[in-house]
């Protein structure tokens, strides 16, 4: 079961890294360094921003319940 938790953990972990790095930058931060901040807002987000918003919240989530779970398997196992 731990094994199991610890695969899911790195998927997790892979796919919220590759979805935080697919976000738009919103200016002032490191995002401009790398040409970010050059790009001009027309106003408001995209539909596709927003679905990428939610999608990385819930990868964000199941992150941290596979975190918590994967810490008390280990607790409870040991």
């Amino acid at each position: 079961m731990v094994i199991g938790f610890s695969i899911a953990l790195i998927i997790f972990s892979l796919l919220l890294l590759l979805l935080v790095l697919m976000h738009k930058g919103k200016g002032g931060g490191l995002s401009d360094m790398f040409g970010g901040g050059m790009q001009s807002t027309v106003g408001g987000s995209s539909v596709a921003e927003r679905n990428l918003d939610r999608i990385t919240v819930v990868i964000g989530l199941l992150w941290f319940a596979c975190i918590v779970t994967l810490g008390i398997v280990m607790k409870v196992n040991n």
